[in-house]
């Protein structure tokens, strides 16, 4: 798959499922209830521990045609190299770095760097990032996108942070090509993962991929 492809399915699909665990194994349970929920990407973030054996894992499992899946806050090439060579598909990064960006399109896979101001949308716009995570979203506001994108119409941004069923609608509406929700969604056992799921989903409009 090419990385505009994957670029592209990551905003059809309109939200990324984030894994953030304290254990591996909470993690694959977490990561696997949301690709089982029909979430069309799923990241899971290398701060977690044997988040690199949960990609690893979940790739073997869903294949080339089940949801994307992603590594979550990749600080670094090396980082990002591991998380690639496991399966991601796509990176994201709390901020902005340019070895992250280039390692992820040597790769052919798409990148998300982090960004909070207009001057690193910029930065990350000239740097080659496919798509823009806003972090954390829960210091701004939609209306701070609005205004943002009215100066800078062609930045495709993804809140993340703060985001859930209850305003994840709000924020697409403001202009966000897709949102990213973590703790707001993975909370609790499977069931109620699920049930989030299937709210969040029917929220942004999306209906489930599983």
């Amino acid at each position: 798959m090419h990385r505009w492809e994957i670029t592209q399915r990551l905003v059809a699909g309109r939200v990324i499922g984030i894994v953030r665990a304290d254990d591996t194994d909470r993690a694959a349970v977490v990561a696997t209830t949301l690709v089982e929920a029909g979430l069309p990407a799923v990241e899971v973030a290398l701060t977690t521990p044997g988040a690199v054996r949960v990609l690893e894992r979940l790739a073997g499992e869903v294949g080339p045609d089940g949801p994307l899946l992603g590594a979550g806050t990749v600080l670094d090439a090396v980082s990002a190299g591991r998380a690639l060579d496991a399966g991601a598909r796509f990176l994201v990064s709390p901020a902005l770095d340019r070895a992250v960006i280039e390692t992820c399109h040597r790769h052919g896979a798409a990148c998300v760097p982090g960004v909070a101001t207009a001057t690193e949308i910029v930065r990350g716009l000239s740097w080659g990032a496919d798509l823009l995570k806003l972090f954390p979203a829960s210091a701004l506001t939609p209306g701070w996108l609005t205004a943002v994108r009215a100066a800078l119409p062609q930045a495709p941004l993804v809140p993340t942070g703060g985001v859930d069923a209850g305003n994840a609608r709000a924020w697409l509406d403001a202009g966000a090509v897709a949102v990213a929700v973590g703790g707001a969604l993975t909370r609790g056992g499977p069931d109620d993962i699920r049930a989030r799921a299937q709210r969040l989903l029917e929220a942004v409009g999306v209906p489930a991929s599983g």
